[in-house]
C-alpha cells in the first residue's frame, strides 16, 4: 500500500482533497488523526505540516507526497518531482518599501532582508553576487520592515494584496512555486506501479481543468473551414447527420480561447452550439 503525505490544513489540503475526491479516491475528513486509510485505491494518507513533507518523503515515512515546490527548494531534501498539479500558485518574491528608490538587485547589497525561505534566498544572491544579511524569521514576514527589524522581505506572494497593506512592493520574482506530487527515490516495483497509476488518474483531470468541450451543427460546405478553427485534440469528430448537407462537430477547446472560437463557428453558420464541462481527459 503506498502512503502519500499531504497538508494537515490551509488551503493546500482543500485542494489536495479535492484532487484526491476527483480521481476517485476517498479519505476520511477528520484531520484529528495522523493517518487515514483511503478507499477507491490502495492508499493511506499521512497528514503533516507543509515544511515537514519533503524529509517525510526523503526519508521513506511517506512514499510520495503533496507539497508545493518552494517547501522542497527551501528544504533541499533529494526527492523525485514526478508531476506538477495545477493548483497551489504562488511565487516567492523579495519586496522593498514603496518609497525605496530601487534600481535593481544591487540595491540589496550590505541590507537586512527577512524571510521564511533562507536557503533559497542565500542561492539566490549567491548567483547574484549580492553579499547581504539573511534575517529568518518564522511569521508576518511583512512587516518586518515597518517595525525596523529589516530594510525588505522575501516572502511568498500570491495576489500582492498583502504587501500593499504593508507598504511593500514586489520588485524580483526569485521561485514562481505551485503544488507537485514528490517520491522517494528508489520505490520497490510494486509501489512504482501504484505511483504510475496515481499519476495517470491525477493528469486525467489536470489536463481536463481549463478545457471545454463543443459541440454542434455545421453546413458542410463549411467543414474545411471550421476544422482549421477547431484542431482539437488531433482533429474533430465529424458525424453525419439525417439532412446530408449538414454534419455534428464535436471538439475539445481551451477556456481561454472558447467565445473567440464560437463567434468564428457562429459567422461559418454553426448552430446548436452547446458547451459543456470536461471532467477527465484521458490521453
Amino acid at each position: 500500500m503506498l502512503r502519500i503525505a499531504i497538508q494537515a490544513k490551509g488551503r493546500l489540503n482543500e485542494d489536495t482533497m479535492a484532487l484526491l475526491e476527483d480521481a476517485g479516491i476517498s479519505v476520511s475528513a477528520s484531520k484529528r488523526k495522523l493517518i487515514a486509510r483511503a478507499s477507491g485505491f490502495p492508499l493511506e494518507v499521512l497528514y503533516l505540516r507543509d515544511d515537514d513533507i519533503p524529509q517525510a518523503v526523503q526519508m521513506g515515512v511517506a512514499d510520495v507526497g503533496i507539497v508545493g515546490l518552494n517547501e522542497v527548494a527551501e528544504k533541499g531534501m533529494d526527492v523525485v518531482e514526478e508531476m506538477r498539479l495545477g493548483f497551489g500558485a504562488c511565487r516567492i518574491s523579495l519586496a522593498v518599501p514603496r518609497e525605496a528608490d530601487y534600481n535593481g538587485v544591487s540595491w540589496f547589497e550590505g541590507r537586512r532582508i527577512a524571510t521564511s525561505y533562507p536557503h533559497i534566498l542565500r542561492r539566490y544572491f549567491e548567483e547574484n553576487g549580492i553579499h547581504a544579511e539573511i534575517h529568518e524569521i518564522a511569521g508576518s514576514v511583512e512587516i518586518a520592515p515597518a517595525v525596523g527589524m529589516a530594510d525588505a522581505i522575501f516572502d511568498i506572494v500570491s495576489s500582492g494584496g498583502t504587501l500593499v497593506q504593508n507598504g511593500l512592493r514586489e520588485v524580483e520574482v526569485v521561485f514562481p512555486s505551485e503544488a507537485a506530487l514528490i517520491s522517494k527515490h528508489d520505490l520497490d516495483p510494486e509501489k512504482r506501479a501504484d505511483v504510475e497509476k496515481l499519476k495517470f488518474r491525477f493528469r486525467s483531470i489536470v489536463d481536463s481543468r481549463g478545457m471545454k468541450y463543443v459541440l454542434m451543427n455545421l453546413p458542410k460546405a463549411r467543414l474545411d473551414e471550421a476544422v482549421a478553427i477547431l484542431p482539437g485534440m488531433r482533429s474533430p469528430t465529424v458525424i453525419s447527420l439525417a439532412d446530408e448537407e449538414w454534419c455534428s462537430l464535436h471538439a475539445v477547446i481551451q477556456e481561454s480561447e472558447l467565445w473567440e472560437k464560437i463567434e468564428l463557428l457562429k459567422a461559418l453558420g454553426a448552430e446548436g452550439i452547446l458547451v459543456l464541462a470536461l471532467e477527465n481527459m484521458i490521453r
